[in-house]
């Protein structure tokens, strides 16, 4: 059962009208009356049901869909990175070619995600992203559009949902590098928009609601096949292998019902990748420094009808190796 409090504005108008009503001595608002003024209208649904779409919304791994059923998701995000970089060659000890370049990268993402129902605690997923990428560099600027790396998922949840204890699921991605390798560019020719490499993540998730604010978390692993047969011209050497280095992510925030339309949530997500290794055509193998990419994340969720909310983000990176900005709207449809 759920139970509404009673606007301070309104409790005035009803303390109002009922004086009004004994000192005219007309009838006063019979109990059916006032139930019916405070039951919830039509197509309103508890909280709990609004923080579990809001999650759904928000990240698609928190819950899952019954057995049988659809969904469509359609993402459109807008990332912007953009930094400078100094430029020296060091040899006996003095800096020379000193220069400042200016390197800006401009990215719009359409993900369209199909989830299905395999069981009620068993959801399989794919997704497929479309990339317009323009940067504009001092060695070359161009715009490439491209389909990005396919992705295939599940989601499990291993123990009964239930109202009062957090609900977990586990979570498997494989990632297939079908977007055009960054490895494999050749100056002039555009720019890249997938990753180069495979990758499996692994995944726990955590969600408890505290009516009217639901609690999540998570943590994930991420292992990458490497990149192969490669003969890309990287300044005066020629680069043949290159082994990503695994990553590990967490995140956690809260979304919070502000009314039965109207949801907002907070959330934060780091990721920590440890080093890549290269290999170049003369034998010479180096290793790349390990990068930490943070962003803080706040979003805003529309209800438009009892099975499709809109949900907008805004992120921001508070580390360096972090995208300066990102914006985002999901739209969610279940058939």
């Amino acid at each position: 059962m759920t139970f509404r409090t009673i606007p301070f504005a309104v409790a005035v108008a009803l303390m109002a009208s009922s004086s009004f009503a004994q000192t005219s001595n007309t009838t006063p608002a019979t109990a059916d009356a006032a139930r019916d003024a405070l039951a919830k209208k039509e197509g309103e649904g508890d909280q709990s049901a609004l923080l579990k779409q809001t999650l759904t919304a928000v990240d698609k791994q928190y819950t899952l869909i019954r057995r049988g059923g659809f969904q469509l998701t359609y993402d459109l995000s807008y990332s912007y990175v953009g930094e400078e970089r100094i430029v020296t060659d060091i040899a006996n000890g003095n800096a020379t070619l000193f220069n400042i370049e200016n390197n800006n990268s401009h990215t719009v993402t359409n993900t369209f995600s199909a989830d299905y129902g395999v069981l009620d605690n068993l959801t399989a997923n794919v997704t497929l992203p479309l990339l317009s990428r323009y940067a504009d560099t001092a060695a070359r600027s161009g715009m490439s559009n491209s389909i990005g790396d396919l992705g295939f998922g599940a989601r499990w949840q291993p123990f009964e949902a239930r109202r009062d204890q957090p609900g977990l699921t586990l979570t498997g991605n494989v990632r297939l590098p079908t977007g055009r390798s960054p490895f494999k560019i050749i100056a002039g020719s555009g720019e890249a928009t997938g990753s180069g490499v495979g990758a499996v993540t692994a995944g726990l998730n955590v969600n408890k609601i505290v009516d009217p604010v639901a609690l999540f978390g998570s943590l994930n692993f991420t292992a990458y096949t490497p990149a192969k047969d490669l003969w890309q011209i990287n300044g005066s050497r020629i680069l043949t292998r290159v082994q990503p280095g695994t990553t590990f992510g967490f995140g956690m925030g809260f979304a919070y019902a502000l009314s039965y339309g109207i949801s907002t949530t907070v959330s934060f997500q780091e990721a920590i990748s440890a080093g890549s290794k290269l290999r170049f055509a003369d034998g010479l193998e180096a290793k790349t420094h390990m990068q930490t990419s943070g962003i803080l994340n706040l979003g805003l969720g529309y209800r438009v009808s009892p099975k499709t909310t809109i949900n907008f983000s805004v992120g921001i990176g508070v580390t360096p190796d972090s995208p300066n900005l990102v914006v985002g709207m999901n739209l969610p449809l279940s058939f």
